[in-house]
């Protein structure tokens, strides 16, 4: 059987650290997961492959035969039959001293290739291999909402991976806002944690006003006569209509705020934006002569 490289397999040097050598096995095994590659024959294997060179280069007696012996693993048996066959006639004459080595095996023996079964002995020690927990992956998801809906603190269901799961929607929230759920993402593996599901909100734009944070812009038509003499208007805001005073001789694109008439600030309970309504003057359309002769005549006064 093929001497294998463990190094190549994890894709680190012979000189990596425990700490790097545990951090390319979780990035490849996380890779070529079963679960994550269900019909996948090659993955499956090279997950095999993974485990394998793990349990050796992560446990430093292990490590330390394979780096001993390496490619002349098979003399290297030998040598370490000899000695133990010694070993034994000490202790048989009162010798001191015990095995020079002690290799527990790891589950079953089926996982791993005739080349480490050779090496390092098939069943023994515990007969339990260690296994690895895995986070489970983390899901995305987008939600649609209206500008009214994210005015409200409200709950929706979102189904995702086909679990029907319910939230509770913040008022505030921005377009483009990501919020995390933890653990209803994918489910661990090997008994590890949940992964996390994140929700983008995705504001659509409302045709009636502009958003800049918890603000709200609009543009309200305003007659000339009332912009010239004054009055009340109303205007409408996201939770309903509104009376507002119009001073006299009122400018064109004249901006207003209207406090508290935007929208919630998020998670910051009681406060909110305001509103600013700017002024678009309309000029009167389809006058009869009568009210000509009175534009004429207040043009000619203002002369």
């Amino acid at each position: 059987m093929a001497f294998i490289d463990y190094y190549e397999v994890l894709g680190v040097s012979k000189t990596a650290t425990e700490k790097d050598i545990k951090a390319a096995y979780r990035k490849l095994a996380r890779k070529y997961h079963p679960d994550l590659n269900p019909n996948d024959e090659q993955a499956h294997k090279k997950f095999q492959q993974l485990n394998e060179a793990n349990e050796v280069l992560s446990d430093p007696d292990k490590r330390k035969k394979y780096d001993q012996y390496g490619e002349n693993w098979q003399h290297g048996e030998a040598y370490e039959q000899a000695r133990q066959q010694q070993a034994h006639q000490q202790r048989s004459y009162g010798g001191g001293g015990g095995q020079a080595f002690d290799f527990e095996g790891f589950g079953s023996g089926d996982d791993f290739s005739d080349f480490f079964q050779s090496m390092f002995g098939g069943g023994g020690g515990s007969g339990s291999r260690r296994q690895t927990k895995y986070r489970g992956q983390d899901y995305n998801a987008e939600l649609h909402l209206s500008l009214k809906d994210a005015a409200e603190t409200h709950k929706q269901t979102l189904t995702v991976n086909g679990k029907n799961i319910r939230i509770t929607i913040p008022a505030g929230v921005e377009n483009g806002q990501t919020i995390k759920i933890s653990g209803h993402g994918g489910q661990g593996a090997n008994g590890g944690p949940g992964g996390d599901l994140y929700i983008k909100f995705l504001v659509a734009d409302d045709p009636r006003f502009k958003r800049k944070g918890a603000d709200l812009y609009a543009t309200t038509k305003l007659d000339l006569y009332t912009a010239i003499l004054g009055g009340e208007i109303t205007v409408e805001t996201l939770t309903g209509k509104v009376k507002v005073k119009v001073k006299p001789e009122t400018q064109n694109s004249t901006k207003v705020k209207l406090k508290g008439k935007g929208l919630p600030v998020y998670k910051k309970e009681g406060e909110f934006g305001d509103l600013f309504i700017t002024y678009d003057i309309q000029l009167p359309t389809n006058l009869t002569n009568k009210q000509k002769q009175l534009f004429e005549e207040l043009a000619k006064s203002s002369a």
